[in-house]
């Protein structure tokens, strides 16, 4: 019984070591989000994301723009 109830507490053990490793994981992540989206220091996660998305499209937009002007001037 005893070696069954220590697999049991590895198993234990081991999902709380992983679930501490993804949530540092995704804090990570956001953290390296807040870097690379203007005004996105300090942010809280869902106004960031947010703040992604217009972003993205705001990017999206600009190559558009310069790939109708790049037609436009080629001769």
């Amino acid at each position: 019984m005893e070696i069954n109830g220590c697999r049991d507490f590895a198993k234990v053990k081991w999902r709380r070591r992983r679930r501490r490793a993804v949530r540092g994981s995704v804090r990570m992540k956001v953290k390296k989000l807040q870097r690379l989206i203007p005004g996105g220091q300090g942010l809280k996660p869902d106004r960031l994301f947010s703040r992604t998305a217009d972003y993205i499209l705001h990017l999206r937009l600009q190559v558009n723009v310069l790939q109708a002007l790049s037609k436009i001037y080629t001769p």
